[in-house]
């Protein structure tokens, strides 16, 4: 259901600038779009993710004009420099560094909800592989904002991260060299690194741009699943949504400042505080926490270049997503049992993160034993990760197509009103 724009230009710049540049009838076709009526508090995450966007390019252009990409001055430039010599560095660094982690939960939340209640399905199949670019381009430019602090944690991560790619054959250490401009991480590397994460966001910000375009197409998705079919079953975009989305983001924040004003520190690894070191190599070498889960799944391989698919294919999953799912109803709500299998993976996911995050050599109980298999010592953590990543790649792969085809769902309703409304509201409308 489309909406015909109400715009009238009153004065004669307005009707000169809407002939030449309509960027104000489309400010208004966006605030009068019908959105469905029963939209709940899990899709204000798109408005919270336009606002993490906009914090992490404004604060860090703002870091960018006082960081020295170098080995030698990279580590200064940031713990002495930005932190304590530039006016409310500290506070500029503590939103950027605390709002990476920040648009990670939101877009995680925001992915899940759209997992939950089918809104990758058609018409929106594209709209959902804008998404999947989207998070895409935020994990290389939070990876390569991990390095730029030239920590211990940032050069060893960058080290054992690039190093996957020569895993691939022919191809592999071409791209590797390619992106350390040389033959070792070292200065060439942190100057690409900062370029790539200084020009990310914006390429970011136009994805989004078209994924708010192919939005407005179709419409919507909402909690039944059911497609807007009468003006009844929508209200406009504003001030109905406008304000809802505002107290989401001001509840956000609040979790935001927790973290900026009392535990600025508590989201990042404590061997980044260290300057970077190419003769000692920390005990454990892990990820930022968004990266955990398919860490887990590299590690619960034995084989670099398996392992290196694997985790690159969970990452695929979702790109194909659209075309797995069979079921002819979108929203779990209706589908009880595949509601309970999306709850497994869900906890898989977590289970993943939480597997990742672990050393390898050390044991979940301590005092008991490691499995042995093939002459190596597997703990415990080794053998849930690969439980977990056989029930990550099965629930794309064989739970989502086979259950849409065998499953009864619940009954749908007819359209998005009955579900909303009842009784007299219901006859008066």
């Amino acid at each position: 259901m489309t909406a015909h724009s109400t715009y009238e230009p009153k004065t004669g710049i307005e009707r000169w600038l809407d002939t030449r540049l309509p960027i104000v009838r489309l400010g208004v076709e966006m605030l009068d779009f019908p959105t469905p009526k029963n939209l709940n508090y899990w899709w204000t995450f798109g408005g919270i993710l336009t606002f993490c966007l906009l914090t992490q390019i404004v604060t860090g252009v703002v870091l960018a004009m006082h960081y020295q990409a170098g080995g030698a001055s990279a580590f200064l430039s940031v713990e002495q420099g930005i932190m304590r010599d530039v006016n409310y560095g500290w506070l500029i660094r503590g939103i950027h560094a605390n709002g990476a982690s920040m648009f990670f939960i939101a877009v995680y939340i925001h992915m899940f909800r759209g997992m939950y209640y089918g809104s990758y399905k058609a018409p929106r199949e594209l709209l959902w592989l804008l998404g999947c670019v989207i998070y895409l381009l935020m994990m290389a430019t939070a990876f390569m904002g991990y390095v730029l602090p030239w920590g211990q944690m940032s050069f060893w991560g960058a080290k054992v991260i690039t190093n996957l790619l020569g895993a691939f054959p022919i191809i592999g250490k071409p791209i590797t060299t390619l992106l350390w401009g040389g033959f070792a991480v070292d200065d060439p590397t942190l100057n690409r690194f900062f370029s790539l994460h200084y020009l990310l966001p914006f390429l970011i910000a136009a994805v989004v741009a078209l994924h708010i375009w192919a939005l407005h197409v179709p419409g919507n998705n909402n909690p039944t699943g059911v497609e807007v079919q009468t003006k009844a079953d929508t209200v406009p975009f504003h001030p109905y949504y406008t304000v809802k989305d505002g107290f989401a983001i001001a509840l956000f924040l609040i979790l935001f400042s927790v973290f900026i004003f009392y535990e600025p520190d508590a989201l990042g690894h404590a061997d980044n505080f260290i300057a970077a070191n190419p003769l000692v190599t920390p005990a454990h070498i892990v990820p930022e926490w968004y990266f955990l889960p398919f860490y887990a799944i590299l590690r619960a391989i034995p084989d670099k270049l398996s392992g290196v698919i694997a985790m690159f294919g969970a990452i695929a999953m979702l790109f194909i997503l659209p075309w797995l799912n069979t079921s002819k109803v979108k929203s779990m709500r209706y589908r009880p049992t595949m509601r309970v299998y999306f709850l497994i993976f869900l906890a898989v996911c977590l289970v993943l993160g939480w597997c990742g995050a672990q050393l390898p050599d050390d044991p979940v109980i301590p005092g008991v034993h490691t499995f042995t298999l093939v002459d190596s010592d597997l703990n415990s953590y080794v053998w849930l990760s690969r439980i977990s990543t056989l029930y990550y790649f099965a629930y794309f792969l064989l739970i989502t197509p086979m259950l849409g085809l065998r499953e009864t769902p619940l009954p749908v309703p007819d359209s998005i009103s009955k579900p909303v409304l009842s009784g007299e509201a219901a006859k008066k409308d």
